[in-house]
């Protein structure tokens, strides 16, 4: 009777940048938890996200892109993987089917990383080729799946689109066979563990992601540094900090007579007010700080780094 019995635990979400793993958790829970952009390493910490049902509960672990290592930021990332992979009871890789279509030499590349761990590893493996919306003719997947049975030989191939819902109510359903046994670690109503300050944090990036061009984004960091509930006028108060590496990343952030970091604050108050339930005066700073993906003190402080 084991199968009626209640299951529960931890998927790892991992795979190269921009495959659209925030976008499946988002996509999955019903309810945004983690950021989305269309530039790649959006994502640079691991994220919590908890679907339940009648049955089971499923913890999911969003992590950052697996990219090449390239300082002290890049190394912290790819830290918040293996730390997910370290506590995972199933696996499962997100790959973008459209690019490698089209790049099939990019493949290996991208995976190496982890491709070679992943291959010795026993627990349940279940590889969600995403981005099957983006092409007709099905048929043009047949190498990909091939070499992804060859990679993994074990594993489940499970072709999906995650930003249009295709294929994830039978992906949640085989997650769910493959869960352990044991009763829900989080209560039936929360979704993520991530505390409201840094979804905050993350809404104000996700913005400026959005707004900011080329190489900008990557050197950009939030800290909310005060959060105060004005229960007489009735809303939250938050102040945040925006920190750049440059002082014209500063000028670009804040644009032109202050347009850009207006548009921006706009826009991410209005998904704060969404995530707090109420009214939200939001006040953004921006502050150069030069070399801070270096300093790994910083990084604690803001969040980025185990202590």
């Amino acid at each position: 009777m084991t199968d009626l019995q209640y299951r529960c635990g931890w998927v790892a979400l991992m795979g190269p940048p921009n495959a659209g793993k925030s976008t499946l958790l988002n996509s999955i829970l019903g309810q945004k938890v983690t950021i989305v952009t269309p530039k790649p390493q959006t994502t640079r910490n691991q994220i919590v996200g908890i679907h339940t049902d009648a049955d089971s509960q499923i913890i999911f672990m969003d992590t950052p892109g697996l990219t090449q290592v390239r300082g002290r930021l890049s190394k912290t990332m790819i830290q918040a993987v293996w730390q997910s992979l370290g506590q995972a009871d199933i696996i499962m890789p997100v790959l973008d089917a459209h690019l490698y279509i089209r790049h099939p030499e990019f493949l290996d590349r991208d995976l190496a990383p982890v491709a070679q761990a992943l291959a010795s590893d026993d627990r349940p493996m279940i590889v969600v080729v995403n981005k099957v919306d983006l092409f007709s003719d099905k048929s043009r997947m047949l190498p990909l799946l091939t070499r992804l049975h060859e990679m993994w030989p074990k594993a489940e191939i499970f072709p999906v689109s995650a930003l249009r819902r295709d294929g994830l109510v039978d992906l949640v359903a085989l997650i769910n066979k493959k869960l352990p046994t044991g009763v829900a670690q989080f209560p039936e109503d929360q979704i993520s563990t991530a505390p409201m300050r840094f979804m905050t944090a993350e809404i104000i990036r996700e913005k400026l992601f959005l707004h900011l061009r080329q190489e900008v984004p990557y050197s950009v960091a939030v800290d909310v540094e005060n959060w105060e509930e004005d229960e007489e006028r009735g809303q939250t108060v938050i102040h945040a900090t925006i920190y750049v590496a440059r002082p014209m990343h500063k000028a670009m952030v804040i644009g032109r007579a202050g347009q850009s970091i207006k548009a921006i604050g706009t826009e991410a108050r209005k998904d704060i007010q969404t995530l707090v339930g109420g009214k939200v005066h939001l006040e953004l700073w921006v502050k150069v700080r030069e070399h801070w993906t270096e300093d790994a003190a910083f990084l604690r402080d803001i969040g980025m780094m185990a202590e």
